[in-house]
């Protein structure tokens, strides 16, 4: 029966590539058969990746039948994935964020979750010397996710090891790092075609704090403007999405990826509370700026307070 390798839904770069990745490993490397799905319509800027190394764009899924072998990449929580997914036969995870738990599968698997900044630097290391078989859209996806995830190594996130194989990539691959970095960017921050919903959807997150269950959305991009032009519209549609996703609040963190800082949309006096208690913000308007703020994982979810 062939795997289904995944990533969670609203899938970004590394939740697209990864898949791709890895299911050419299950393929050829492996002996096996394996097929990369989306669990979502991939965002603009791994859309762009796609489309850059003539990659075909992996079938959108919405469930998993049960006994279905799977394979989980870059997310390890049952609520970004699909609602049966403990009915699936669960063969391996391979992420780098924090363990969750929740997950149930079927017998022993490999599981390898890492402190780095993203899913294919952790596949590049299991391939291994296997990576001299790999294509050159396999090495593309690869550096994309990398570039994506450390928001061309900004990020806090970042290792020294995701840098190293970065850097080991583009030079393989002949790629100029700071010019295809910056086309992703353009990519990402091309969100003209999405409504407001779909931008507060686009990159979030369930997470609760206390009694409080907030979508913590993040939209980084190299124009913020563009996003902060429409606050008035994407904080009356906070309400809506809140309301039909289950949440008290959607918290949208505008990153600014050139400059380093993220903007926080204040709509009333709970998410006024969080950026106070949270980040020691002072807040005046319906904004706030919190500098160097660059990571959900690392610099928003760890410390979000009411």
């Amino acid at each position: 029966m062939t795997i289904l390798v995944f990533g969670h839904k609203s899938p970004d770069t590394d939740s697209t590539g990864s898949p791709i990745i890895w299911a050419w490993y299950l393929n050829e490397i492996k002996g096996g058969s394996a097929e990369a799905v989306l669990l979502g319509e991939p965002n603009t800027e791994a859309a762009f990746v796609l489309k850059k190394w003539d990659l075909p764009k992996p079938r959108i899924i919405d469930a998993v039948e049960a006994d279905q072998p799977v394979v989980i990449v870059d997310t390890n929580n049952p609520a970004e994935l699909p609602d049966a997914i403990n009915d699936a036969d669960i063969q391996a995870i391979i992420d780098h964020h924090k363990l969750v738990g929740g997950l149930e599968t079927k017998g022993p698997i490999d599981i390898r979750i890492e402190p780095l900044a993203c899913t294919a630097t952790i596949m590049w290391k299991m391939i291994g010397k296997d990576m001299a078989q790999a294509p050159a859209w396999v090495k593309g996806a690869m550096l994309s996710c990398i570039l994506s995830d450390t928001l061309e190594f900004r990020s806090p996130t970042t290792t020294q090891e995701d840098k190293a194989i970065a850097h080991d990539l583009a030079k393989d691959l002949g790629v100029d790092i700071a010019a295809y970095a910056a086309e992703m960017f353009e990519a990402k921050s091309d969100v003209s075609a999405f409504s407001d919903a779909e931008l507060l959807r686009m990159d979030s997150k369930e997470y609760g704090v206390g009694d409080k269950q907030f979508r913590v959305s993040v939209l980084e991009t190299t124009a913020p403007k563009l996003i902060l032009d429409r606050k008035d519209s994407l904080m009356q549609s906070m309400v809506d999405v809140a309301s039909e996703d289950g949440a008290d609040q959607v918290l949208l963190f505008v990153i600014d990826i050139l400059n380093e800082e993220a903007t926080l949309l204040v709509p009333n006096d709970l998410v006024k509370t969080v950026a106070e208690q949270s980040f020691g913000a002072e807040v005046s308007g319906d904004t706030v700026v919190l500098p160097g703020i660059m990571s959900r994982k690392k610099q928003i979810i760890p410390n979000l307070k009411v």
